[in-house]
């Protein structure tokens, strides 16, 4: 006997939030299944607002610094919820849809109890939609592990840093202190 799996489309999902059936459950739709995202912590909450405030001053009006918000990606059937999204500032035309793939400067994740969700799953999914950058913050190990040059279905590029800079590859003049976002 063979398992089948239900797969959802995007709109399957935002007519199970419009009408109400998730409105107590921290979820997010990847590769067309409802997945459980993890309880948020102090330091994940932390650590993911002194980020988005650096970067912000960073970034100025150049970006958008969506957090803990949908992002689509049609192609996978997929609306994740990144920590952070840095995004194009697209104003009010964000009432009419969620960031897609192509307003994305990069993604961020902070992992605690995820990391395996976030370096797999999530990692693959960004990938695939050739969104150029993702980073996933290692609360534990404190890493930072960056991810560039989507190809298929993975990055070409890993880096993992604990210290120095980085500079965004949609930002190359903006430098990042890499100790600055484990301080």
């Amino acid at each position: 006997m063979s398992l089948t799996i239900a797969k959802w489309t995007i709109d399957d999902y935002q007519r199970m939030i419009e009408v109400g059936l998730l409105d107590d459950r921290r979820v997010e739709l990847l590769n067309g299944e409802i997945v459980e995202m993890s309880p948020e912590g102090e330091p994940h909450a932390y650590y993911r607002m002194e980020t988005k405030d650096y970067l912000t001053r960073l970034l100025g009006n150049q970006a958008t610094i969506r957090e803990a918000k949908p992002i689509t990606i049609p192609s996978s059937d997929s609306q994740p919820e990144p920590d952070l999204a840095i995004v194009e500032p697209l104003g009010r035309e964000y009432l009419q849809h969620h960031p897609y793939p192509e307003n994305i400067f990069w993604l961020i994740e902070f992992s605690n109890s995820s990391l395996e969700k976030d370096l797999t799953v999530k990692r693959k999914t960004y990938a695939a939609a050739g969104i150029q950058e993702y980073w996933v913050r290692d609360l534990k190990q404190e890493t930072l592990k960056v991810f560039r040059e989507p190809i298929a279905a993975d990055y070409t590029v890993e880096i993992t840093l604990t210290t120095g800079t980085i500079n965004p590859v949609s930002f190359p003049d903006v430098v990042i202190s890499v100790e600055r976002l484990f301080d």
